[in-house]
């Protein structure tokens, strides 16, 4: 959610992926929905076994999942703790609209109440008492991350955790050689939108550790998950890499050299033979790390 804001996720600022989660809303939530649903379907292992590690003391009832985007932790949760009901929150009343539907579909709807709302706001709505609270790739979005990190504390129950997931930026997908003819293309991507990222998500890659003692939690465990999926011609990664590619390169365009836009531009022109949907050597290559806190 920015202020409250997603996500998710990996695409952190890149026309707001994890806007999403936050706090532009919905100037762009079908693309932003559409990678979100694409991030949940390919990452689904990972985060399942990150609902599965956490050093919980009991089954949670009260679940509250901050910048849920479409729903992917809400649902992993769900799945994990049967007994759970989970507040889903978000500035994207598209988004959360989405979630419901799922909800729905999933049978599941008298488990998940939605909640639009920006946490960079002073005035938070009523959240309940939640045993558990998650926030996946949203924290980093918080204009005021103290303050947010303040808000969770006297949020949870007694004794209740704070599921913090951060993702180490983008993920890659391309084989360091490729394409053939702008080998490292997807590096030079990368480093082109840092400035950006330094400006408008500050908080990105932050050790969140420490801020979480100073806002009153004890850090009972942390652990970082290294994600290496081969994609083969799996037609999930080739869309999530296509649509990773083209947000990035809405913010590197203006500072990549000429002959890295065009290969660029070659890769993501889906009736190109060099198009990335083509690709059979794609792979999913990131970083999440989780810090597990407590309410003393």
């Amino acid at each position: 959610m920015t202020p409250a804001h997603q996500h998710t996720s990996p695409h952190d600022a890149l026309h707001g992926h994890h806007e999403s989660h936050g706090h532009h809303g919905s100037h762009d939530d079908s693309g932003q929905a559409e990678i979100l649903d694409l991030d949940a379907e390919v990452l689904a292992e990972h985060i399942a076994s990150i609902t599965a590690w956490l050093p919980l003391k009991s089954q949670p009832r009260q679940i509250v999942d901050l910048g849920c985007g479409t729903g992917a932790g809400t649902f992993a949760l769900l799945e994990r703790f049967p007994e759970a009901h989970v507040t889903a929150v978000d500035t994207s009343a598209g988004h959360l609209q989405l979630l419901r539907e799922k909800a729905c579909a999933r049978g599941v709807q008298e488990r998940v109440r939605t909640v639009q709302a920006d946490l960079d706001s002073s005035d938070w709505p009523d959240l309940g008492t939640p045993d558990l609270v998650w926030a996946s790739a949203s924290m980093h979005h918080m204009a005021d991350p103290a303050r947010t990190l303040t808000g969770v504390h006297d949020l949870l129950a007694p004794d209740g955790l704070f599921a913090v997931v951060e993702l180490a930026g983008f993920p890659r997908f391309l084989p360091a050689d490729a394409p053939e003819n702008r080998p490292g293309l997807e590096d030079r991507a990368h480093a082109a939108t840092e400035s950006y990222h330094v400006e408008h998500v500050p908080h990105r890659g932050a050790d969140w550790g420490p801020m979480l003692g100073a806002a009153g939690f004890t850090v009972e465990d942390e652990r970082t998950i290294t994600v290496d999926i081969e994609g083969g011609r799996s037609e999930a990664i080739g869309r999530y890499a296509h649509g990773s590619l083209q947000r990035i390169r809405g913010v590197a365009a203006a500072t990549l050299p000429p002959e890295d836009l065009a290969a660029l531009d070659e890769l993501l022109d889906e009736d190109s033979p060099n198009s990335i949907l083509r690709r059979d050597d794609l792979a999913v290559r990131t970083e999440r790390t989780v810090w597990a806190a407590r309410r003393a």
